[in-house]
């Protein structure tokens, strides 16, 4: 099985002047969809591939989760376990009941890099996360905190986007 966990992609500023209301409505930016439309891309072409697509129900997750289907495939569900403060542990047992090998999260920082470590390691390290980078994780069965390998971690700065 794999687990791919994505940061959100380019978003206005937090704290920016702008339609919104509140941040759970903050957008993401017409740059940040293209970039992150090549960044997937690079990614689809190395075979990622989720079937269904968990995601923060913030406006800028629910948009970049919208991207991952678009091009990537994969149905979309909205999980408030994703919502900043993520829950790993009804996060884990909601992917493991979906029945399929892969498997994406839509979520936020620094919820991502704590989801992403305590699920290869002890839970007490970290992975940085840059604005739409999206790591691999591989489970040989169900996932499990602590038994995953991490396959790959990708940035738009590293794939050239």
């Amino acid at each position: 099985m794999y687990l791919y966990v994505a940061r959100h992609a380019w978003a206005g500023h937090y704290g920016d002047p702008g339609d919104w209301g509140d941040d759970s409505l903050r957008p993401l930016t017409t740059e940040g969809i293209e970039r992150y439309r090549q960044v997937l891309k690079r990614l689809r072409s190395a075979d990622m591939s989720p079937t269904v697509i968990a995601t923060s129900p913030y406006t800028r997750c629910l948009q970049t989760a919208e991207l991952i289907a678009e091009v990537c495939g994969g149905d979309l569900v909205e999980l408030e376990a994703l919502a900043l403060g993520a829950e790993l542990d009804e996060l884990v047992a909601w992917s493991n009941e979906q029945n399929v090998d892969h498997v994406c999260w839509v979520g936020h920082n620094p919820d991502v890099q704590h989801l992403t470590a305590s699920l290869v390691g002890d839970g007490y390290g970290s992975i940085r996360f840059a604005k739409g980078s999206v790591a691999a994780v591989r489970f040989y069965g169900d996932i499990e905190p602590g038994q995953g390998e991490l396959y790959w971690h990708a940035t738009a700065k590293l794939l050239g986007v």
